[in-house]
């Protein structure tokens, strides 16, 4: 089961910041399709948060397909769009690389020292 954090720092709104936890959730195969997730008031209770404001992220999480909700059941992740957050998660860590690049580029590292220092980071 995913463990959700609200920070007082972000300058997410709370709302958001569940959307946000939840679709990584959904990308790290944390949360799997057809995966039930918490019931709102209980989202509510654990974060000690609005239930309206657990509400206002279901409905946004929701409306991008994401995840579905059988009436007196509750909300479950969807089998559907969890390709198309990939891909486009995949497109944004694209643009983040390019702009890294660049610099390294800059910076005058071979593509070696690149890959070299990515191995070091990624352990």
């Amino acid at each position: 089961m995913m463990k959700l954090f609200i920070s007082e720092h972000s300058n997410a709104a709370i709302y958001e910041q569940i959307v946000s936890q939840i679709k990584n959730a959904i990308l790290a195969r944390e949360l799997l399709a057809e995966e039930a997730l918490p019931s709102i008031r209980g989202l509510a209770k654990d974060l000690q948060i609005s239930v309206i404001t657990t509400k206002r992220a279901y409905e946004e999480l929701e409306k991008e397909g994401l995840i579905y909700s059988v009436p007196g059941r509750g909300f479950f992740v969807s089998n559907k769009k969890t390709e198309m957050l990939k891909e486009k998660k995949m497109q944004e860590l694209e643009k983040h690389m390019s702009e890294l690049i660049a610099e390294c580029k800059q910076a005058e590292l071979t593509k070696q020292d690149i890959l070299d220092l990515l191995d070091l980071l990624y352990e």
